[in-house]
């Protein structure tokens, strides 16, 4: 299964952050570290928000500030799932 043929749910889970973090910027999901600051490593603010809409159209309370503050996908894992 490829990132692109990953289900979609309303539940972020690392695995489908790496996944959708890794179909934006065109690599493998498992070259991606969970700590690694992703707008260095090509996550630009388009792909970002992208990201984002993406997430809130599954029902997941994404804020694109609060994600650009902290992009890795540790911090994005700790804020998002805070939420009810």
């Amino acid at each position: 299964m490829t990132s692109a043929d990953t289900p979609r749910s309303s539940v972020l889970t690392e695995q489908r952050v790496r996944d959708d973090v890794a179909r934006l910027l065109g690599e493998p999901a498992d070259t991606i570290d969970a700590d690694e600051n992703l707008l260095d490593r090509g996550l630009d603010s388009v792909r970002l928000m992208s990201l984002v809409e993406s997430w809130r159209r599954d029902g997941i309370n994404a804020d694109f500030a609060d994600l650009a503050e902290e992009p890795t996908i540790t911090a994005w894992l700790a804020r998002l799932s805070d939420q009810p």
